[in-house]
């Protein structure tokens, strides 16, 4: 979705809140720059509650806040451009996700930032603890402890026999490096052989499809930018092998995946609105916790399942937030 589209959405609204005191003093609208790490379109749900948010405080486009979007399309050298370019306009405030969010930290140590999701901020350095961020940081944790072990736990319900399981993940991001480690220690409880299809970049996907294909029986999906770009491409290819696929938002099943579960991240981005709400009214981030999920969903493609040749077990089905049919 483009800044245009947001800008329309926005328009005509009434009711804003005046704008801060510091705001007019400085004779322009306070700046929030929106550091999309995928691509428009994979992020458009989550951008879309974003803004909503921001409209239900009272911030309206071009009245009261300005936004800039930029995108990174999964590539990591755009979040370093994005993120120094934010400091040159001198934004009020940085909002990203996922290893975006390390970009920005890097560019600037004055400029409040809000992670929309971060899996483990306290592993990946974004900030001390979640009672007390520290710093100029602070926002939204998917972190769940045993959401590895949970998605294993649905893909063994559904596969008994399941023996070797497959993990596509982006080696490049120090996130899905830290999520590889959790899937790995919950597969060997389980007694599970581990096959790593590992991914970089775009043109990669395929290879390592080509890779795993015969030697896996189902397929674990590290969830990051560029596996959220690519994820109709994957699951296009998931489908070809015929693998069962478990991934980390409803967003993949959406898109043709078998299972997910995980954080209902346009929840995320939403709460992301309330934390920016806060700083432009004068909250340092160090004084604002990281919240951590509160809510899952489980969301089976039924539809897939029937394509690959898949039974879905009747118990998974009646536990799920939604079956896609």
């Amino acid at each position: 979705m483009r800044r245009r589209d947001f800008i329309a959405l926005l328009a005509g609204l009434s009711g804003a809140r005046p704008l801060a005191a510091w705001a007019q003093q400085a004779g322009k609208l306070p700046t929030i720059g929106f550091m999309g790490a995928a691509t428009p379109a994979a992020w458009n749900l989550w951008t879309a509650a974003f803004v909503q948010r921001l409209r239900e405080l009272g911030w309206i486009e071009g009245r009261n806040v300005a936004t800039e979007f930029r995108w990174g399309e999964g590539r990591p050298e755009r979040y370093a451009e994005i993120a120094a370019e934010f400091v040159r306009l001198r934004v009020d405030v940085i909002v990203t996700a996922g290893p975006a969010t390390l970009a920005a930290k890097q560019a600037t140590t004055s400029i409040p930032i809000v992670f929309a999701l971060a899996t483990d901020p306290i592993g990946v350095g974004l900030v001390a603890s979640l009672a007390r961020p520290g710093g100029n940081i602070t926002g939204l944790s998917q972190q769940q402890a045993d959401a590895a072990g949970k998605r294993l736990d649905v893909l063994r319900e559904v596969l008994p026999a399941l023996r070797r399981l497959g993990i596509i993940s982006n080696v490049g991001n120090p996130t899905a490096v830290l999520e590889i480690a959790q899937v790995e220690a919950a597969a060997r409880s389980l007694n599970l052989e581990v096959v790593p299809a590992d991914i970089r970049r775009t043109e990669d996907i395929a290879p390592a499809f080509d890779m795993i294909r015969g030697r896996v029986e189902a397929l674990y999906v590290v969830g990051d930018p560029l596996a959220n770009t690519n994820r109709v491409r994957i699951n296009t290819l998931a489908a070809g092998a015929k693998l069962p696929t478990m991934h980390p938002s409803r967003e993949y099943a959406e898109d043709g995946g078998l299972i997910s579960y995980g954080t209902k991240i346009p929840d995320l981005f939403r709460r992301a609105g309330d934390y920016v709400d806060k700083i432009l009214r004068g909250t340092k981030p160090a004084d604002l916790p990281v919240e951590q999920p509160t809510s899952f969903d489980l969301v089976v493609n039924l539809a897939t399942a029937k394509a690959i040749g898949l039974t879905m077990p009747e118990s998974l089905l009646a536990r799920a937030d939604q079956v896609i049919e």
